[in-house]
């Protein structure tokens, strides 16, 4: 018997309770960020359609978290009414519990009669008419407010008022957020929108785009120099001076992962990746300034015969020519190249900056924690096979990547049966992939710092949970469009027909069966964690953050 159903849509879930009016509409077209906006430029979704269910409308009581530093949010806000206060490296947030099932919910689960493998509950629709669905959950829902006098008395803050914006540098990098925000007056009213909103209006307003990326590049690079060890012992008005001298330089392209995977998956093989990764800047030439990486990877080379040899990479916060520029300043030479992994944010410092701000006041010692030396990284050096399999494959890209020991794995597929106990008799990996020497890195979603599959999806189905960081999909936004399955470059996201509970497939109201992406999900709502770590009884698997070398390398043993 087949079930008929309806097909998840673009705005089936607005981001707020209900779509916005028309009149909260024009109010925030007439906000100087969006003023420029003209309807004429979008030519595939209407704009007042964009602002309506891309974004909500919040209000805030004084002293209430907006966003917290170091929670995955990807949404802009704009100042309505009243103004916030910010922090960085604020308070350590704990207390703060995720959704995790109890003891007894997680008994329960081994007693229920499995359902069909990809079994869905009918969507149920026009709920909007009756009851109210509940708000979206926010951050600050579980926090006390706090007082902000005091806060003020401790740490160094910063104010914005109506209408500025803020949250602009998670929203365009899918990074962590880099500052705790609150609201510093009662009936604080904000227009929140979400990335998938900002990406539509940012790909159709150039004016819009420009400011945006303009905000990017005043606020974001004096934080991001804060952020970084070297850098630590400056003060403001040295900060500002390098600010100001220094540029943001792009390398690569934001959709890498589809000429990647015809390069991996063709003839040409994982060792011509290199390839078609942008030069950034090449060996022996002089060295033009200190380059900070900002987000993304990059593969430091040297030369050998008439190719290139991988030495080491380098990820967010890792610096290139330090060494360089404190041996011979200005008359510098590089000594290795550096290649963009993907698509590469980089800060390019002046090196009279450094001669004259960084390295007077930075100890011997630490100027010898270069990118090629990676002592300041805890890793330890790679023989050239598994430096080669890890960068060339760019398994480095991963988070919580699953590891597979082939010396100690027997092939039980325990890990296997664990994972489809967990999620309803759906396993969400599959026991197989790369592999080089006893290291077997499994089809099973990584977690990735830079998680492409996030970048097209036009639900945001699939998302970053914010206080983990944890990439998960959310079922009822879905609409089986493949987007993250085709822009994942490791084939770690499946496309599975679903079912009702009698196992028939769910068909939509033409007949056609309906699909929805599915992939591990770090078990997330598990009261222990990750069920395959927990089920493997010969210690053969983990989850690993490939960068960390120095675990990778001793579990590996």
């Amino acid at each position: 018997m087949e079930t008929h159903d309806e097909r998840n849509r673009r705005w089936d879930e607005p981001f707020g309770d209900e779509p916005l009016d028309r009149e909260a509409v024009n109010q925030i077209l007439k906000l100087p960020p969006f003023a420029e906006l003209r309807e004429d430029d979008f030519r595939q979704l209407p704009l007042h359609g964009i602002i309506a269910n891309d974004g909500r409308l919040q209000r805030y009581q004084r002293g209430e978290v907006i966003i917290r530093e170091g929670d995955y949010g990807n949404s802009l806000f704009a100042i309505l009414e009243g103004s916030v206060v910010g922090c960085h490296h604020g308070p350590i947030w704990d207390g703060v519990q995720r959704n995790r099932k109890s003891w007894l919910r997680s008994f329960a689960q081994l007693m229920t009669p499995a359902h069909p493998p990809e079994y869905r509950a009918a969507r149920r629709r026009g709920g909007r008419r009756g009851k109210a669905r509940p708000a979206p959950e926010s951050p600050h829902d579980a926090l006390a407010p706090i007082d902000l006098d005091a806060l003020k008395a401790r740490v160094t803050t910063f104010s914005l008022e109506a209408p500025q914006m803020f949250g602009e540098l998670a929203a365009l990098t899918r990074s962590p957020r880099i500052a705790t925000i609150y609201a510093a007056s009662d009936n604080t009213e904000l227009f929140e929108l979400r990335w998938q909103g900002l990406r539509e209006i940012r790909n159709w307003s150039a004016p819009f785009r420009e400011r945006i990326d303009a905000l990017y590049r005043e606020r974001g690079l004096v934080t991001r120099l804060q952020e970084c060890p070297v850098f630590a012992h400056l003060n403001w008005a040295a900060l500002d001076e390098i600010a100001r001298e220094s540029t943001f330089e792009t390398f690569g392209a934001v959709e890498w992962m589809h000429r990647f995977k015809r390069t991996i998956g063709g003839e040409a093989g994982p060792e011509h990746v290199i390839e078609q990764e942008a030069l950034i800047c090449e060996e022996g030439q002089p060295v033009d300034g200190l380059l900070l990486i900002n987000r993304g990877f990059a593969r430091i080379t040297e030369h050998v015969d008439h190719g290139e040899r991988t030495i080491g990479h380098l990820s967010s916060n890792d610096l290139f020519a330090l060494d360089e520029i404190a041996e011979c300043g200005a008359d510098a030479v590089l000594r290795a190249g550096l290649h963009a992994i993907g698509y590469v944010d980089v800060i390019r410092i002046p090196t009279l900056m450094v001669v004259k701000h960084v390295l007077p006041a930075l100890p011997d010692r630490a100027r010898r924690k270069d990118a090629h030396t990676r002592e300041n990284r805890g890793q330890e050096k790679l023989r050239q096979g598994m430096m080669d399999f890890l960068v060339d494959h760019r398994f480095i890209n991963g988070d919580h990547a699953m590891v597979i020991n082939l010396n100690r794995c027997v092939g039980c597929d325990d890990c296997v049966r664990a994972c489809a106990s967990a999620h309803d008799n759906n396993p969400r990996f599959t026991r197989q992939g790369y592999s080089y020497e006893n290291a077997m890195v499994a089809n099973a979603c990584m977690h990735c710092t830079d998680a492409v599959c996030l970048i097209g999806c036009p639900t945001g189905a699939i998302h970053r949970e914010e206080e983990s960081g944890t990439i998960v999909i959310d079922d009822n936004t879905c609409i089986g469009c493949a987007t993250c399955a085709n822009s994942c470059p490791y084939e770690n996201i499946k496309m599975v027909q679903i079912r009702d509970k009698t196992g028939a497939l769910r068909l939509d109201v033409n007949g056609d069966v309906i699909i929805r992406a599915t992939k591990c999900d770090l078990c997330t709502t598990q009261l222990t964690g990750p069920a395959c770590v927990q089920a493997c009884p010969h210690d053969a698997l983990a989850r690993i953050n490939i960068r960390d070398t120095k675990s990778l390398l001793a579990w590996l043993g």
